[in-house]
């Protein structure tokens, strides 16, 4: 029987979909607070440097997979592009679109999608992205696939996830306070140490920037680049479809 990796875990496919699931809806309502906690508030900086490097356009159709709560949409809305929020979590989706009310933003469509079998014609974007999300798909590989399909030719692929840093000193430091702290943060905060837990432990069970560059390679991605932040602890990944 096939396994998947769901933290330090090993799983079926369908109960890593199920138990990913159960995470996700139980942070929704604490999506910032979560992704706080696990970098130390620097996503928001890191998100803004990703939406820039997507250079979105006014006439731009974008789809934002894993978007849930908006926080990389409501960034490429700014541009007046208009965005697909795309997202297999109705809890996540349902925060996200509370959110988008209270600011007035407009130009957003929101979906429920498995970023596995995405409902979407082919070539119908203009470009995908994709924010701390790819790590809890089940199977990765036909997530990128599934990108590539629905990219129009020309189209962009950008994937911003953690990874592993090369610190040597840093990986030991974020180490001890990724695997000690911040459960406790989440317990303190949130009343829910195991969701951290395992948000932790999906990143130490990532490909590293080499293996996942060559699984969108795989995928028919080509100019494939990888940016890597804090020396590689998160990385922005891209590549063009021709």
């Amino acid at each position: 029987m096939e396994k998947v990796s769901f933290g330090f875990s090993d799983v079926s496919p369908q109960e890593k979909t199920h138990l990913v699931g159960d995470v996700f809806r139980r942070v929704a309502s604490r999506y910032d607070l979560m992704n706080d906690a696990m970098s130390g508030g620097l996503h928001r900086l890191w998100k803004d440097d990703f939406v820039r490097l997507v250079q979105p356009k006014a006439s731009e159709h974008i789809l934002d997979m894993a978007g849930g709560t908006g926080d990389i949409a409501f960034r490429l809305a700014k541009y007046g592009t208009n965005v697909t929020i795309a997202d297999i979590n109705p809890a996540m989706l349902e925060v996200g679109e509370k959110r988008a009310i209270a600011r007035s933003i407009e130009n957003l469509t929101w979906k429920e999608e498995n970023a596995e079998t995405l409902s979407f014609n082919d070539n119908v974007f203009d470009a995908y992205t994709i924010a701390f999300g790819i790590r809890n798909v089940t199977h990765i590989q036909k997530a990128l696939d599934e990108a590539w399909r629905v990219l129009k030719v020309g189209g962009r692929f950008f994937c911003m996830e953690f990874s592993q840093t090369k610190w040597s000193g840093f990986s030991n430091l974020y180490k001890v306070y990724s695997t000690h702290i911040v459960p406790k943060i989440g317990q303190l905060l949130a009343n829910d140490e195991d969701s951290y837990r395992y948000l932790i432990e999906s990143i130490e069970r990532f490909p590293n920037i080499e293996k996942f560059s060559d699984m969108i390679k795989s995928a028919g991605f080509v100019q494939i680049r990888a940016r890597p932040i804090l020396g590689g602890l998160v990385a922005i990944h891209s590549g063009w479809k021709v």
